[in-house]
């Protein structure tokens, strides 16, 4: 319901209930609990009862969560580099929107042959293909967007990487909650802050009541160190080269 009301169908929900009889029996189900979906619930409801089986919050206690602060431009090779680092078992890469699913599949897919994208725009017999491999672990990265990734309930999702950061903050705790909450083992979680986005995190960190560490690699730096101002002529600024072939090569080598 949550869901439905942010893409825009309260009218639409609000016809139909106006026009079912008042005997009914109504279930209503949702992922999180915002006012309007409560307001919704108490006008059209009768006594209704609540059941919450929620398991985000203590999968969140059993994830460790990371930001990585990345200039816009390096995200790609950040991700890349993180995937190097850790290796994970399965993993789930969450982007904001479906065009941005579908651009970082393209990217990913030249290298990477166990990559799929999944998203509302897609058939669902492509969907279901797509779920089908992950679940049986042949797809070990999924890109996903939030309206079809918090539905997923996989064992054995060992890292999720949010490359873009939630809008919401209710939907970092529900794309945090797709790993360490079927399988008994801790999960990890990696957010992608870039300069511009640190608001976001102190909202995420608010929601939570948590102050998320900052993630170091080896030899790598996802995000340019800004040269501090002097008086005096500042030194000339010299560029970072760019990593060999073979150093590209390796860092897309985790699977």
């Amino acid at each position: 319901a949550d869901r439905m009301l942010d893409i825009g169908f309260r009218p639409d929900i609000e016809k139909i209930l106006r026009r079912c009889p008042e005997d009914r029996q109504t279930l209503l189900l949702s992922a999180t609990l915002p006012g309007p979906v409560e307001r919704l619930a108490h006008r059209y409801m009768q006594d209704p009862l609540r059941i919450d089986m929620s398991q985000d919050q203590v999968a969140a206690g059993s994830v460790d969560q990371y930001y990585i602060t990345v200039d816009h431009d390096r995200k790609l090779t950040t991700l890349a580099r993180l995937l190097y680092e850790q290796r994970p078992r399965q993993a789930i890469c969450f982007c904001r929107t479906k065009r941005g699913a579908d651009s970082l599949h393209r990217k990913l897919s030249r290298k990477l042959p166990q990559v799929e994208a999944i998203h509302g725009d897609l058939a669902q017999n492509v969907r279901d293909r797509v779920m089908k491999g992950f679940r049986s672990g042949s797809v070990r990265l999924l890109i996903a967007t939030d309206v079809v990734g918090r539905g997923i309930d996989v064992t054995g999702v060992s890292h999720i990487i949010n490359y873009d950061v939630p809008e919401d903050c209710d939907d970092y705790v529900h794309r945090i909650g797709r790993t360490g909450r079927l399988s008994g083992e801790a999960g990890f979680a990696f957010t992608f802050i870039c300069p511009d986005e640190g608001d976001q995190l102190t909202n995420i960190e608010i929601r939570i009541n948590k102050l998320l560490p900052q993630y170091q690699f080896d030899n790598f730096e996802p995000c340019r160190k800004k040269p501090r101002p002097v008086a005096a002529p500042a030194a000339p600024v010299v560029a970072t080269p760019a990593p060999k072939a073979e150093e590209e090569e390796e860092e897309w080598a985790f699977l």
